[in-house]
């Protein structure tokens, strides 16, 4: 058993949607967010970027003794993990391997789609850990960037929102797909319009719910699960702005942040 924090990074608010289903599926752990608020988004950057932004990220994360890091955001996990997991001694989750499974668990013609920012299409990484799977998938991929900044405005349930889906997702609809990995952690925010937009028959898969489920197999593997009795502590920090951080973040996760700090992430 750990009663060490888990450590969660994304570049703004999307990866609380990972956290939100990490605290349903691990009640018992202490976690600890950072949000890249000043340097979102992360999706239109190069790899190299993205690779200096993860380390520094989880370098921050490690200060504070966290027994696992969950890399949140899907270009992080796409571009930065598979470079970066042997320089640190600690487990790193990304979302890429757990989305393509559930997409593939989901999927009942082969026919998968997968939404997510530029960075994350264009490193192919969703489409080959599909094929990998399900070889012979036939996989449609579009890059959809405006959605993180519509998301960040709070315009989700908005004509705007639904206009930009209809754009973004009309080959999307023509290939017919039955399952859609929605590739950034941002994206389960817009879970009621994407729906609208491509039919109930088309599955959403969510990414947070099937890392969440692999962060709980991985501790529970190494023996690592808490087994605390009081109640969980959930500690967040910011690149930026912690009070508009605090504000959208309480109504996604449902529950007020009471431990909001903004840090200079460029000291790590």
């Amino acid at each position: 058993m750990n009663n060490q924090a888990i450590g969660i990074f994304d570049s703004g608010f999307g990866g609380l949607t990972v956290l939100k289903e990490l605290r349903k599926v691990l009640p018992k752990e202490n976690l600890i967010y950072f949000g890249d608020t000043a340097r979102i988004p992360y999706g239109t950057k190069s790899k190299e970027t993205i690779i200096k932004y993860s380390k520094q990220n989880i370098r921050f994360l490690m200060r504070h003794h966290v027994k696992a890091i969950v890399v949140a955001c899907n270009t992080a996990s796409a571009l930065a993990v598979p470079e970066v997991a042997d320089l640190f001694d600690i487990p790193l989750v990304g979302v890429v391997e757990p989305g393509a499974r559930g997409a593939v668990r989901e999927s009942a013609n082969g026919k998968i789609g997968v939404i997510g920012t530029t960075g994350t299409v264009r490193s192919g990484a969703y489409q080959a850990a599909i094929q990998r799977m399900l070889p012979g998938a036939k996989i449609e991929s579009t890059p959809c960037p405006l959605f993180v900044q519509i998301v960040e405005e709070g315009w989700q349930d908005t004509e705007i929102a639904r206009l930009t889906a209809e754009k973004y997702l009309a080959d999307m609809k023509e290939a017919k797909v039955d399952a859609m990995v929605m590739g950034c952690t941002h994206y389960p925010i817009l879970e009621e319009t994407l729906r609208n937009v491509m039919g109930n028959e088309v599955k959403l898969v969510n990414p947070a719910k099937e890392t969440a489920l692999a962060v709980q197999a991985q501790l529970m593997e190494q023996g690592l699960l808490s087994d605390r009795t009081d109640s969980p502590e959930y500690r967040f920090f910011v690149s930026d702005d912690p009070e508009k951080f605090r504000e959208t973040g309480s109504r996604i996760i449902s529950l007020p942040m009471t431990h909001v700090k903004k840090i200079s992430i460029e000291n790590y």
